[in-house]
Formats: C-alpha cells, sequence, structure tokens
C-alpha cells in the first residue's frame, strides 16, 4: 500500500514545459499560498470562445501537468478531442491533501499528516473556481483528472460531492483508504446523485492492493449505477502503478470528451 500510494510523486521526467500561466493563489481556507498552472489551447488565443476547465492536483511543473497539458495540446491538434484549459494545481503536502479521514490506523503511517481532502475540496470550489472563472473565459462544464492518492480524490469527489464536475477521471485510485470505505457507501452515496449527465471513467494497474477494489467497484456500478451517468472501467493488468496514468491517458481522454 505504501509503495502505490508513493510511487512516482515528483519524480522527475523527460517531459517539455509548455507554455502557461503560473499563478499564486493566497488560500484563507487552507492558511497558505498556492500556485496554481493554466495551460491554454491554441484556440482559446486564437478566437473569442469560452472552454471547459479540466482540474488536476499535482498540477505542478515537476508534477504531471506538463505531459497532461503536453497530452490535451496533442489530441486537440488531431481533433481526437475538443479544446479545453487545464489546471493544475502544485502541491505542498500531497498525502494531507489528497485522503480522506481514515479509521485505519496503518493509513495514517503514510505522512504526519492525512485525511484534509474535505478542505481541500472547499479551496477548489470556494476559492480556486471563483479565481479560475474570473480571469479565463469558461464554460460550465468541469472537469477533474487524477491518479493513485489523487484519483482516490477524483473518486471521492464522485461521489460526496458529484455536482462539482461533469467529468470525472482516475487512473489506479487508492480505494483501499480507509478500509474501502468508498466501495462500502456506494449505493448510499449514489441515492442523491444529481440527475444532469456525468461521466466517469477509472482504470486499475496490476497492482493487486488496488485493483481488487477498482475491479469490485465496476462490478458493483453494473448494478446499482443511474441512468444519467455513463462510465467506464479499464482493466489494465500489463500496466503497473507507476505506468498507466501514461499508458492509459489518451484512451481516457478521447472515451471523455472525443465526441
Amino acid at each position: 500500500v505504501l509503495i502505490s500510494a508513493s510511487s512516482c510523486r515528483n519524480s522527475p521526467a523527460q517531459d517539455p514545459v509548455p507554455a502557461h500561466d503560473s499563478l499564486r493563489v493566497q488560500s484563507i481556507i487552507l492558511g497558505e499560498e498556492r500556485i496554481i498552472n493554466v495551460w491554454l489551447p491554441d484556440h482559446y488565443k486564437q478566437s473569442k470562445d469560452s472552454l471547459p476547465i479540466m482540474y488536476m492536483a499535482d498540477g505542478g511543473v515537476k508534477e504531471d501537468f506538463p505531459h497532461i497539458a503536453n497530452t490535451l495540446e496533442k489530441l486537440i491538434n488531431e481533433n481526437k478531442i475538443a479544446p479545453m484549459i487545464l489546471v493544475g494545481i502544485e502541491n505542498t503536502q500531497r498525502r494531507r491533501d489528497l485522503t480522506p479521514v481514515t479509521e485505519v490506523a496503518k493509513d495514517k503511517e503514510i505522512a504526519a499528516k492525512v485525511g484534509g481532502s474535505s478542505k481541500f475540496r472547499e479551496f477548489i470550489k470556494e476559492e480556486l473556481f471563483p479565481e479560475i472563472e474570473g480571469r479565463y473565459r469558461t464554460t460550465s462544464e468541469r472537469s477533474i483528472i487524477g491518479e493513485s492518492l489523487s484519483g482516490l480524490f477524483v473518486m471521492e469527489t464522485f461521489f460526496l460531492y458529484p455536482d462539482l464536475f461533469t467529468n470525472y477521471i482516475a487512473f489506479d485510485p487508492s480505494l483501499w483508504w480507509n478500509n474501502h470505505y468508498l466501495n462500502r457507501t456506494v449505493q448510499e452515496h449514489l441515492e442523491g446523485f444529481p440527475t444532469d449527465k456525468k461521466r466517469l471513467w477509472f482504470a486499475g494497474s496490476a497492482a493487486t492492493d488496488i485493483n481488487q477494489y477498482t475491479k469490485e467497484l465496476a462490478t458493483i456500478l453494473t448494478s446499482t449505477s443511474p441512468s444519467n451517468l455513463k462510465w467506464a472501467y479499464s482493466d489494465e493488468p500489463n500496466e503497473k502503478h507507476h505506468t498507466i496514468f501514461r499508458a492509459t491517458k489518451e484512451k481516457a481522454l478521447i472515451w471523455a470528451f472525443g465526441d
């Protein structure tokens, strides 16, 4: 579990850093300054159109922001997806921000502070959304993407606060957290699911501490998902925890935005 939770975070990657805006947002909710990286497609610069937004944690220039921005640019230029804006949130205390509370003692060993996802989500909703939507031409469509603990944050947001985003994409989400709490409470959360259309795409690698729960969730959704939810599970037994994000990101983005 500890390996899956921490692998490939902040490791240097040979990804060119695309031109982007770098904002400094002083958060009252978090009590700290956060660096926000914003990538704009050429379509935004060449038109007056408003565009949908993709949000991501792990969004620093030394994290996953460059390779996701470059992938979006590639797919947009190939006319495989529509133009969108990417907003990356750079980490300060990753394991604090991306994990829900837990009753499992072993979970708490991954960092000095855990269980801050609720406050981090409040920052995104109450401070970051207004900041981005006040600076850029945006539509009401918001998406969120993440891997590992960031994928857990995506999935928790989907089940607890589904109105925050339209599209949810998670790679190897750490669903083991808190004795696989999200899987155990799927039905109660879906009872109050919103009526507008939502999309969920998630994938599981060969990591046994993760894929047992991603597969279980796919089974649950097969029988309980609401009619307005379009969802897909991508079982990736040939991928490892540290390879699945890059190996399947184009598949996920084309599925979510290709039409």
